[in-house]
């Protein structure tokens, strides 16, 4: 079976991977001349890294990643809310334990493997839509023909058209800075400090000589979605001035900031039409509160590859991924909304936070068991 895959992003490759693993003929196209993405950090959850695992790619990942101790929730002044306890503990929890690691590190760790696989990526790609009933993929002056088209191109997916027409996001009201700057290596925590309409997340990359910087806020306008508009790094500090030291010295040390829109997508009402099929931001984007849309792409991987090996119809692979997809959206819109709570409420909120942090920590981690825990590798699915 011959599997066209466009995008080479996380979702791509780690599909490539997965249909390779077993034993399909696989050839991802790319547009951009180079594999790797404008600089940026992630998080992979337990759930992402029982993926990794299943593949073999989990001391890969783990060599060029942080796996950090604890997750540290605070509120604008500093104060500790909620501390949630990962490495062993996770690892005891859900089965593995979650990772930071920058984006262009990942996508190595998965285009080497995919190669070593037999995967063949072709960059500088001229791609121009796909026939849904054929499953040609056309390709500027020039067609080929596939058992199975996948959509992996992104949030702003131009397959999705093909599948479902057009689609329009709603946008949320707000807009994120990202960041990465130098750091001195002390401490391995990803650090969640939250204030009325805006929040500021933090973690180390590559040894803790990096520090990934996430600054979301509320913010009228906006004109489109997308992760490259540079923005001035003097807007992001004015923006969160007043906070505690520990923030206001991480921001102090941006250089080059980008801003972006944060937009809701609707689910969709199909991922596949004829010989096209969609995964990761193509078909469920995620509003990034619960950093899990890189770990959606791989649990989109894994189970699309078992569906096509097994030779299911691709509804099944529908069927078992969009309800999961679905909560994991809502639950990020959710935790958003649970970030940026103000006026009367915040106050009785962020308490609330810190007696069940220190009465009830396994309260606080039992809460995130459905999403962690949740191991599509075991073969529950298929």
């Amino acid at each position: 079976m011959r599997i066209g895959i466009v995008g080479a992003g996380i979702a791509g490759l780690a599909t490539a991977l997965a249909c390779a693993q077993r034993g399909l003929d696989v050839v991802v196209y790319e547009r951009a001349p180079d594999l790797g993405e404008v600089g940026a950090g992630l998080q992979i959850g337990a759930n992402g890294m029982a993926v990794m695992a299943a593949m073999g790619l989990g001391e890969a990942v783990r060599s060029c990643a942080v796996t950090p101790v604890a997750v540290q929730m605070r509120n604008a002044a500093g104060t500790p809310l909620m501390r949630i306890a990962m490495g062993a503990d996770a690892v005891r929890r859900w089965g593995h334990a979650p990772v930071n690691l920058h984006r262009a590190d990942l996508i190595m760790v998965l285009a080497e493997a995919a190669r070593a696989a037999g995967v063949q990526i072709v960059t500088s790609a001229a791609i121009s839509g796909a026939e849904a009933a054929s499953g040609v993929l056309h390709l500027g002056t020039r067609s080929e023909q596939f058992d199975l088209v996948v959509g992996a191109d992104g949030v702003r997916s131009e397959l999705r058209a093909q599948v479902v027409g057009l689609t329009e996001p709603r946008y949320t009201g707000h807009a994120a800075w990202r960041a990465i700057v130098p750091h001195d290596g002390v401490g391995r925590v990803t650090s969640l400090t939250v204030g009325k309409d805006r929040h500021l997340v933090t973690y180390p990359l590559r040894g803790g000589t990096l520090l990934n910087i996430v600054a979301v806020v509320k913010r009228r306008d906006w004109t489109g979605e997308g992760w490259a508009q540079e923005d001035d790094a003097d807007n992001l500090r004015q923006a969160f001035a007043g906070w505690n030291d520990e923030a206001e010295a991480a921001l102090a040390k941006v250089g080059r900031t980008y801003l972006w829109g944060l937009f809701d997508h609707a689910p969709l009402q199909q991922w596949s039409n004829g010989k096209v099929v969609l995964v990761g931001d193509a078909c469920h984007p995620m509003l990034p509160f619960l950093a899990q849309g890189a770990t959606q792409a791989l649990e989109d991987a894994w189970v699309l590859a078992d569906t096509v090996a097994s030779g299911a119809a691709l509804n099944q692979y529908e069927a078992l991924r969009k309800p999961r997809a679905t909560r994991v959206q809502r639950a990020a819109r959710a935790q958003g909304r649970l970030d940026h709570i103000g006026g009367p409420l915040r106050p009785a909120v962020h308490l609330g936070m810190r007696a069940v942090g220190a009465l009830a920590s396994e309260f606080a981690a039992g809460r995130f068991d459905w999403l962690y825990a949740h191991d599509v590798t075991r073969g529950s699915e298929i």
